[in-house]
């Protein structure tokens, strides 16, 4: 997630079940972020093996699919409303209520009429992380009259700051202060695929077909084959540096740092770049205005270490680019009006980015710059990234270095995070007994995937779900000789406990009789 942390310490095959806090102890917030993911974790890891991989509640089912076509100008989806589990995590795809304003009372007749009530469900082009666009041909459904294919569920999580959602920020404490915590959302998005993509050939597949062969694409999905190590090397000059913390320092930073190397576009190595900050992406600010290439920002940083300087690149994206994982040109900054809080980039922003105010616009900062010429080749950028170079140790800054190994693939958004300290001039990585970094797949982005339905056309969507009962079940009815047994004893324990201890009741009045003549 893009958040101002210090490190992500949770680590599920080291088996903690609990973060003890200490009396008299530093507070830190990967303390709490862990106990955070363990309690997460558990819970998640629980549900997926009650449930299995994805199903829904029998009476509560959500994501059921109606694909609608021919009397509307564009084809869509109604996305039902409803509670589904994919890999333990909980969607919900019922649709909030509209609230009710207090109504004008010189127009309240008006407002009466002109209200619409929106439908109970979603559809596929309003869906609410999805973003599809209509002017895309991309977005648009396929057409089942010329192939049936499948609508799936795309299921991840990203985090969301005070630039996206501005209710985050508790105005309390004023605008020069920073914000406080950040969130995390879980992303579900319908999406179509076609049978081809499945490697389905038969053009009126079994229910049974289409969830083996759609697993088989989910399993290659979800696992990415891009591995990246890092490690910190004392650079050559570093005798002539007086700053360094240390005289032995290989890493030279002057102040703690989790760097997050993040893939920009996506691709095999020839065509892959990535972007890295500092500051974990955290760096970002809100976007009131947009004018050609001048960017008006709501506010800049608060010091030195968080603002921005020409020659910076920045991501200039919104929260629908955002959730859809789209790799934007990086642009630099070109020039500073800071008493105006505009920034001049290196080139407008794309088209349809950052246009719309209830789309949140923000930039976000990045902190890689264009390199020397370096072991014969220079480091250019494209599109404002960094090339990938895989088999060779690549530089960020301050000795920190990273290896892509040979023969990955590479994803949007997967990302690494590489913790650098200042008191051992080293950085947080794992490493084998001869202490050579180990190669490791993406921290995230973990994606998860679950069939919903396959169109065959109007009306014609078999229902691919899963759904599971409720645990409890209502007591049954013992049989006669149980009961009989159960009223036996039950005397017997009257009998046990009364007075008499075991004497007949005839017995038991007599003696109580002639105590009382006496």
């Amino acid at each position: 997630m893009h958040a101002d942390l210090s490190r992500l310490t949770f680590h599920p095959e080291r088996h903690y079940s609990a973060v003890v806090a200490q009396q008299g102890r530093v507070q830190l917030d990967a303390d709490a972020n862990e106990q955070t993911a363990i309690q997460l974790h558990r819970a998640r890891t629980l549900a997926a093996d009650l449930i299995g991989r994805y199903g829904g509640p029998r009476d509560a089912a959500g994501f059921r699919v109606e694909y609608v076509g021919g009397k509307h100008d564009i084809d869509t989806l109604y996305i039902h409303g409803g509670r589904y589990y994919v890999d333990g995590i909980l969607l919900d795809a019922d649709r909030p209520a509209p609230g009710t304003p207090v109504p004008d009372e010189d127009t309240e007749a008006e407002d009466a009429e002109d209200t619409a009530t929106p439908p109970s469900y979603w559809t596929y082009w309003d869906q609410p992380d999805a973003f599809r666009d209509p002017e895309k041909p991309g977005d648009r459904l396929p057409s089942p009259a010329q192939s049936p294919f499948v609508v799936y569920l795309n299921v991840w999580e990203r985090s969301v700051n005070a630039a996206e959602d501005p209710a985050l920020r508790e105005v309390a404490l004023g605008a020069t202060m920073p914000d406080t915590a950040a969130r995390v959302k879980v992303v579900w998005q319908v999406l179509p695929l076609s049978l081809a993509a499945l490697a389905i050939e038969d053009a009126d597949p079994s229910k049974e077909v289409v969830r083996a062969a759609f697993d088989k694409w989910a399993q290659r999905r979800a696992a990415g084959t891009a591995r990246l190590a890092a490690r910190s090397e004392r650079p050559d000059h570093a005798d002539e540096d007086p700053c360094l913390v240390r005289p032995d320092a290989r890493y030279r930073g002057p102040e703690n740092q989790l760097y997050r190397v993040e893939v920009h576009a996506d691709g095999e190595a020839k065509d892959a770049t990535f972007k890295w900050s500092r500051e974990n992406g955290s760096v970002v600010f809100p976007v009131d205005a947009l004018d050609g290439t001048w960017v008006q920002l709501a506010s800049l940083g608060h010091d030195d270490k968080l603002d921005l300087d020409v020659g910076d690149f920045v991501e200039f994206t919104d929260t629908a680019h955002a959730s859809r994982l789209e790799a934007l040109p990086l642009l630099r900054v070109e020039e500073l009006d800071l008493p105006g809080r505009r920034v001049r980039l290196s080139a407008e922003p794309e088209p349809g980015v950052g246009r719309l105010p209830h789309l949140h616009p923000f930039v976000r900062r990045w902190d890689h710059r264009e390199g020397p010429r370096r072991r014969g080749r220079t480091a250019a950028l494209k599109g404002g990234a960094v090339p990938v170079a895989e088999g060779e140790w690549l530089p960020l800054e301050d000795g920190v270095e990273v290896y892509f190994a040979k023969g990955g693939t590479y994803r949007t958004g997967d990302h690494w995070l590489v913790p650098a300290r200042t008191a051992t001039g080293s950085v947080e990585w794992p490493t084998d007994p001869a202490r050579r970094p180990l190669l490791q797949g993406p921290a995230g982005i973990a994606r998860h995937f679950a069939p919903l339905a396959l169109v065959k056309g109007e009306e014609s969507a078999v229902d691919l779900r899963l759904a599971f009962g409720p645990l409890a079940n209502g007591i049954p009815a013992a049989d006669e000789a149980t009961l009989a047994a159960e009223e036996q004893a039950h005397r017997e324990e009257i009998a046990a406990e009364s007075p008499s201890h075991g004497r007949s009741q005839t017995t038991a009045e007599a003696e109580s009789a002639v105590e009382g003549d006496e």
